[in-house]
């Protein structure tokens, strides 16, 4: 049974930045001290497990493999809600290798009972996740990312999947590759996103859906530090090292900030919402019905 928050999280011995698949990876800077970056990322994917243990949730790790760098991305792995997991599938053939240990992974939960049921996609339907299916818990619905590296189709597919609503926002920026690099509900309501990234029919969605007092909108700095890719328990937000402008921001809105060193995790275009992928989210519906 799941009584806390619970994130799954990868080993990252066997992480680092060999290839470019976004704008952000740095193979280079990387190749330059990767005795040094390796030492950096064990420390920062340590740091991270330790404030999510600290703000009062549990981290399950999947191993580490070999030739498979970017399986310390997680969010990428599923979409996950009422302990029903919806397995990605990866637009990248850098990527692909990771689905069938991700499967096998995810059949492990099951037997432990930590998930009911796991779905796949059908071949040719790209979808990559909760990195692009955000939950909103104080909405219902979820926010679907696509246009970089999921398809628009997949909406349907959530949809039908998880029986909750989805509000869809295409993504306009190979910089901002993932919704969860530019979008992240916080438990109070309020909403941090990077406004570039999005299409004008996206922005105009978000306003729609989103009171003015509860947008968030990053600067161009805070979105390059990947402070809006960002873990929310509670009242606490843990991300990578933030400009002082938006930490002033969100502790004025009663956040605690959290900061991490996950400098070599941003060379390969990801920070703390990736490294992580939630397993304990529910839905109204699913409360309501299990109370009845």
């Amino acid at each position: 049974m799941m009584d806390r928050p619970v994130f799954v999280m990868t080993d990252a011995a066997h992480f680092d930045v060999s290839y470019q698949i976004n704008p952000w990876m740095r193979p280079n800077a990387w190749e330059a001290d990767p005795a040094a970056c390796r030492r950096q990322a064990d420390g920062g994917s340590r740091a991270l497990q330790a404030a999510i243990a600290l703000a009062g949730g549990r981290v399950e790790l999947i191993p580490a493999v070999p030739g498979l760098p970017d399986l310390v991305f997680p969010a990428n792995a599923a979409i996950v809600l009422d302990r029903v997991a919806l397995m990605a599938r990866f637009l990248c053939p850098e990527r692909q290798g990771e689905e069938a240990v991700l499967l096998r992974y995810f059949e492990g939960l099951a037997e432990r009972g930590l998930i009911d049921e796991i779905v796949t996609l059908p071949d040719g339907l790209y979808q990559e996740g909760a990195g692009d299916a955000i939950w909103d818990a104080a909405r219902g619905h979820f926010w679907i990312g696509y246009g970089q590296r999921s398809s628009r189709a997949a909406t349907t597919r959530i949809e039908r999947v998880f029986d909750r609503p989805t509000v869809a926002l295409r993504l306009v920026s190979p910089r901002f590759y993932h919704l969860d690099t530019c979008f992240c509900p916080l438990s109070g309501g309020e909403v941090l996103y990077y406004p570039p990234a999005f299409s004008a029919e996206g922005l105009t969605s978000i306003r729609v859906h989103i009171a003015p007092e509860d947008r968030i909108e990053a600067s161009d700095e805070e979105a390059a530090a990947f402070c809006v890719n960002a873990v929310n328990i509670g009242r606490t937000i843990i991300m990578a090292r933030a400009p002082a402008s938006l930490r002033t921001r969100l502790e004025a809105r009663g956040y605690e900030l959290v900061e991490v060193d996950l400098d070599p995790f941003i060379l390969s275009g990801g920070a703390a919402y990736c490294m992580t992928l939630r397993l304990d989210r529910t839905s109204a519906f699913a409360a309501l019905a299990a109370a009845e």
